[in-house]
């Protein structure tokens, strides 16, 4: 619990002031260091006090890391999968696995991965087969995940696995807490056609999981997910960079080795967003700004991408409001996936064939080429655009649902007659 503080906005972003006069050291040991910031709860103001925060808004939250970023002071980890981790702990964990893994995820010690899409149910998370069996105080794991982004590096996983073939698929599934690292863990790293790998495909062999490392209760895994895609698809709306520390100390050194590692498996995301930025350059260097029916396509590109910032402003406004996480994740992604195949259709417009060469003599550097291979995905992850058109109907537009035919329980539903049936 954290002692009585200022009530005021600005008292608060002095007292952080004064507080990082006194501790800030650019020479400590970056986990050292993240640890103190956790313990005294200004590395994540909008936690809760009980858990390595201060209970304020999430406005006053970035108030306060504008006085970190003012005063040159390095903050908690923030990069990659840890975060999705933090919020769904945050929302369904119990009290011990608050305390045990917050911390560590703060300080960055643990990376994460996600272990939810499966070769025969990618966007149908409800239709996951990797089964967990309760075998005395721990869970039994087979079964198969793909397009797990680091999982080659995590520590643990989230994953979704069905504990209750007899329930309807929705409801037969639970939410664990694995440790990567044990035996009937097996990770292997896919490639891409873009060149970059940074997926995997992890296989479970009666891998164990201990009762206590399940989140909320058994069967409730599709709420809790729900939790951890909502957030996720809120980073559609927003780049990821790959930021490079220029400032000098052990400190800096250490973070930069981090966000290499964290940030690796994303370095090609700026192309799969579709690199609105080149566009105007490339237009002006081939003379296409000047033709009328490409010149109209490069303003639809940049309204359109003007208008999702301003949607994702919005949506982090409301955020800073306290309001919970809603379908706005579902309407950024749509954007992205739009925004991303019409960039893709203009880069291809104004080079031609040359658009499609590589190497030291193609367009960019053979960005442009690799814009083209890269953009589909963003229609595939984090849920595909069918997925969000159904959100957005069901929970803005207050359409009706779509008849179902996977009612009853799972082990009756007709799956992927492919793959050997798990349920027996």
């Amino acid at each position: 619990m954290q002692s009585q503080q200022p009530q005021s906005t600005q008292e608060i972003t002095q007292h952080v002031h004064q507080w990082l006069s006194e501790n800030w050291d650019p020479e400590a040991d970056l986990v050292q260091w993240r640890t103190l910031l956790a313990e005294s709860g200004w590395g994540a103001a909008h936690w809760p006090e009980d858990y390595f925060g201060r209970g304020l808004s999430v406005e006053v939250s970035a108030a306060i890391e504008d006085v970190f970023a003012e005063f040159g002071a390095v903050g908690t980890a923030q990069t990659g999968v840890r975060m999705l981790a933090a919020a769904t702990l945050l929302e369904h964990g119990n009290h011990e696995q608050k305390r045990q893994y917050l911390r560590r995820i703060l300080t960055g010690e643990d990376h994460w991965c996600q272990l939810f899409s499966e070769p025969g149910s990618g966007s149908d998370l409800a239709g996951a087969t990797t089964r967990a069996d309760l075998d005395g105080d721990e869970y039994i794991i087979n079964g198969q995940k793909v397009w797990n982004t680091s999982a080659h590096h995590a520590h643990y996983g989230l994953l979704i696995a069905r504990t209750d073939w007899d329930e309807a698929k929705h409801k037969g599934l639970s939410y664990f807490i694995l440790d990567m690292h044990q035996p009937g863990v097996e990770v292997r790293q896919l490639s891409q056609m873009n060149g970059h790998a940074s997926f995997n495909e992890v296989f479970f062999t009666d891998a164990r999981i201990p009762r206590e490392n399940l989140i909320s209760t058994a069967g409730n895994g599709w709420q809790v997910a729900m939790t951890t895609l909502a957030h996720e698809r809120r980073s559609f709306d927003r780049s990821r960079e790959n930021k490079r520390v220029k400032q000098k100390g052990r400190i800096f050194v250490e973070l930069k080795k981090e966000l290499d590692i964290s940030n690796e498996p994303y370095t090609w995301y700026p192309q799969r967003a579709g690199r609105v930025d080149l566009v105007m350059q490339r237009a002006e260097e081939t003379g296409a700004i000047n033709d009328p029916v490409q010149r109209q396509e490069i303003a639809r590109l940049h309204i359109l991408s003007e208008s999702a910032k301003w949607t994702a402003q919005r949506a982090k406004a409301a955020q800073k409001a306290g309001k919970p996480q809603g379908p706005e994740g579902s309407l950024g992604k749509l954007a992205a996936s739009e925004i991303a195949r019409l960039a893709a259709r203009v880069h291809t417009n104004i080079s031609a064939n040359d658009a499609l060469l590589t190497g030291p003599n193609s367009v960019h550097d053979g960005v442009v080429a690799e814009i083209l291979v890269s953009v589909p995905a963003v229609s595939i992850a984090g849920g595909t655009d069918e997925i969000q058109r159904n959100i957005v109907a069901e929970r803005v537009l207050g359409l009706p649902k779509e008849p179902r035919f996977d009612e009853g329980p799972f082990r009756n539903v007709q799956r992927n007659s492919a793959a050997k049936d798990p349920s027996k």
